[in-house]
């Protein structure tokens, strides 16, 4: 294979100065999800100045990168929204302002997961540099909203941009791990109804709230039976938020409804999942109805692409050309064997394989942990380790194992 694996990471060394500047002006943009205009608009600037052969912005405010003209299209996607800061106090840096030091960058989005775009684009500077150029396409992609709607944006890309990869490589936060799979979720309302009353003679009503009780209790005995995997892990159902309907403080309640996260591992869908909680005896005797959320809040450019809350498990072989691609690239570069792992939380994954079966596969800077908490940092050279793969990766895969792809991939729920 005619790849100088040194040279590509003695690279991503040098650009190691270059990609901490351009995460810390992400990270000072505030992105929350619907939000991202300015950053994106940055990135694109940063694509632009490392030599992409083309960069556009789709009408739902995705930003995509183009290097190449090959027959085989490649992604590698980063979702560059980001969550709020939550309590100001629990920082210790402005996290916006953020913070750096020879061996980190702090600021909201460092983990998760700018620093994966940082990377990213330096791996395309390292690729035209190098003239890593081959039979192959590759798509970087700044990825809209996925704190909000994990997925919909890849589900926009590919019913709407018409693009549809052979592979993705999630750039979220792996410790520099490989991962080839997460559970699924979804987001679950059940709603139990009543008759108010005044609140002075109570069995004059119906009181919903009451309905609601002997339900929470069979779904807290649900969760401790639901299906395990030996990869993923088991599937989990929890409360996370109860709310009601009723005249005043002094009325019998006339409305109770309750959100349900479902994490669902391999093996399970929406259709079980909803069957589980119906058939419930206190759902059934007290008539409640149960259903999905849905999701359709606009983009930063004003589009709307409504979707159920639902985010399907996917999973991928440790043996799939695509894992092994990764494989040999981290073997080339580092002279030893990668981690194999999966994630506890949610990616575009759900969208990209879990909904179409486009073969995915995670590689990313940061840490999990970092995710969504206060002083969240990522680490320098986990930055140069993911520039020097994702630049690695497509002539690894085009040299060794295009040919090998299955015909018809799909996903492995």
């Amino acid at each position: 294979m005619d790849i100088n694996f040194k040279e590509i990471y003695g690279l991503a060394e040098r650009y190691k100065p270059d990609m901490s500047r351009f995460l810390r002006d992400m990270i000072a943009l505030p992105s929350e999800s619907c939000h991202e205009k300015e950053v994106i608009g940055r990135i694109k600037a940063e694509m632009l100045g490392a030599g992409f052969d083309r960069v556009e912005i789709d009408p739902m405010g995705n930003v995509l990168g183009y290097i190449g003209h090959g027959k085989h299209l490649i992604a590698m996607d980063a979702h560059i929204d980001t969550v709020g800061v939550g309590d100001p106090q629990l920082w210790d840096f402005d996290p916006y302002e953020g913070y750096e030091d020879d061996r980190v960058i702090g600021g909201r989005g460092a983990s998760d997961q700018e620093g994966g775009m940082a990377s990213m684009v330096y791996a395309g500077k390292i690729i035209k540099q190098l003239g890593l150029e081959d039979d192959y396409t590759l798509l970087v992609t700044g990825t809209v909203q996925e704190e909000d709607c994990d997925g919909l944006c890849w589900q926009y890309i590919i019913n709407e941009d018409h693009i549809r990869p052979e592979f993705v490589v999630l750039t979220e936060p792996t410790s520099c791990r490989i991962n080839r799979g997460h559970r699924g979720r979804m987001e679950m309302k059940v709603t139990t109804h009543g008759m108010s009353c005044h609140g002075s003679a109570p069995e004059r009503g119906d009181n919903a709230i009451y309905k609601m009780a002997p339900i929470l209790m069979e779904l807290k005995e649900l969760n401790e039976i639901l299906k395990n995997h030996d990869f993923l892990g088991k599937g989990t159902l929890t409360v996370s938020q109860i709310f009601f309907t009723s005249p005043s403080r002094c009325a019998v309640a006339d409305g109770c409804s309750i959100s349900i996260d479902r994490r669902l591992t391999a093996g399970e869908d929406a259709e079980l999942a909803l069957k589980q909680i119906r058939e419930l005896k206190s759902v059934r005797e007290s008539g409640a109805e149960v259903g999905m959320y849905g999701y359709g809040r606009p983009s930063y450019t004003g589009v709307e692409y409504p979707t159920e809350a639902y985010f399907p498990t996917w999973l991928i072989e440790e043996d799939h050309p695509v894992c092994r691609t990764l494989t040999d690239a981290y073997g080339g570069l580092f002279d030893e064997r990668p981690e194999i792992s999966k994630w506890i939380f949610s990616t575009n994954g759900v969208s990209i394989m879990g909904r179409y079966g486009i073969p995915c596969v995670g590689f990313g800077p940061g840490h999990e942990d970092q995710a969504h908490a206060p002083n969240e940092v990522t680490w320098k050279d986990e930055l140069v380790k993911a520039a020097a793969m994702y630049a690695a990766i497509p002539r690894v895969y085009v040299n060794g194992y295009a040919g090998q792809m299955p015909c018809n991939t799909k996903n492995l729920v």
